[in-house]
């Protein structure tokens, strides 16, 4: 694909709110992308900010995705590699990843392995491979793409276009909306964590609500979206779920929101839309998250955050005040030695 084939792609996908500055001279044949440090001649790479200057000087790419950096864009044309520069790079690579790579999904087909019972609602253009378990009640919408070894349990709804990949496990009282991908080993509507205690032992609580995920969402593998004693479980439309997360029984979380790897939602809590949950951030039961609220990597949650705040540490804090908690964390075997000086100098005892 010639670089200027790439531009007008990149162009027409565009959203009205990019900015766009271009030079193709040179037009070369673009075979693919790489990273800047593993760039070929017919490659296109990628720099996210002047940070990474040096990298233009020695990349052996063809063309390159740069930001609005008018000193990235000398140093590329100095080299004389043409290249396309936006207000939004990174949304740019991801565009031109897709130019290249789409990830495999079979041809409509149901394998003859396929356990599928005769109640089973099915849509066009499905796609089920070997081994998949389809129970009694369950709904599969148009064009879905059902990977090996699923198992769906009864009543479960899927719609439009999602793609179960292989070995996750949909259990009864899920519905999930269109345009949805489950990862491998996920599990999607298991039992929350439910018991109560007497006198004997515990006692279960069975698990008779529901788990929604709206349209959009994307499960990744190992984690795990509980369903409930009562009521439902709901991830908002567009979210994204990275591996080995746990989402606990009863939880709502809003739209457009990034929960990163490990992150742990006890029972109840509630989290607005646009939240940014870092690598194993932990919220405890019936906590609620603003929208647009931060919570940084290992952030320990214990009670309400609010909107737009940014929390970080174990309980967390504002993130600023956190800052200045952890200088002064740096500093305690100095501060304690000037407290025993002080101390000795007044003839305080411990």
């Amino acid at each position: 694909m010639q670089f200027s084939e790439i531009v007008t792609k990149l162009g027409n996908a565009a959203t009205e709110n990019d900015r766009f500055t271009v030079t193709q001279e040179y037009n070369p044949e673009i075979t693919g992308v790489a990273a800047i440090e593993e760039a070929t001649p017919g490659t296109l790479s990628y720099i996210e900010g002047g940070k990474f200057a040096a990298q233009v000087t020695q990349t052996a790419a063809s063309a390159l995705i740069l930001p609005l950096d008018e000193a990235l864009q000398a140093q590329a044309t100095e080299r004389h590699i043409d290249w396309i520069a936006s207000s939004n790079p990174r949304l740019l690579l991801a565009q031109a990843i897709a130019l290249f790579y789409q990830p495999f999904q079979p041809a409509p087909n149901i394998h003859p392995s396929a356990v599928i019972d005769p109640s089973v609602v099915m849509g066009e253009n499905v796609s089920i491979g070997a081994n998949v378990v389809i129970q009694a009640g369950a709904k599969i919408g148009d064009r879905v793409c059902i990977h090996a070894n699923v198992a769906i349990y009864p009543d479960v709804e899927i719609g439009d276009l999602t793609v179960l990949h292989s070995n996750c496990t949909i259990q009864e009282r899920s519905q999930i909306g269109a345009d949805c991908v489950i990862h491998s080993g996920a599990v999607i509507g298991g039992e929350g964590f439910g018991f109560v205690p007497t006198s004997d032992g515990w006692f279960k609580m069975e698990q008779s609500g529901y788990t929604v995920l709206e349209d959009g969402v994307e499960v990744g593998g190992n984690s795990a979206i509980d369903r409930p004693a009562v009521g439902e479980t709901r991830i908002g439309r567009h979210t994204k779920i990275d591996n080995l997360v746990q989402i606990g029984h009863g939880c709502q979380v809003g739209q457009n929101c990034a929960i990163a790897s490990q992150v742990g939602l006890a029972g109840g809590v509630k989290v607005g839309n646009q939240v940014l949950l870092a690598g194993k951030v932990g919220i405890a039961n019936q906590a609620t998250i603003g929208d647009g609220a931060i919570a940084t990597a290992k952030a320990g949650i214990y009670s309400d955050i609010q909107p737009e705040v940014m929390v970080s540490g174990y309980p967390a804090l504002p993130h600023r005040r956190f800052l200045q908690v952890s200088a002064i964390y740096k500093r305690l075997p100095q501060i304690y030695e000037t407290l025993k000086q002080i101390q000795r100098q007044l003839k305080i005892k411990n």
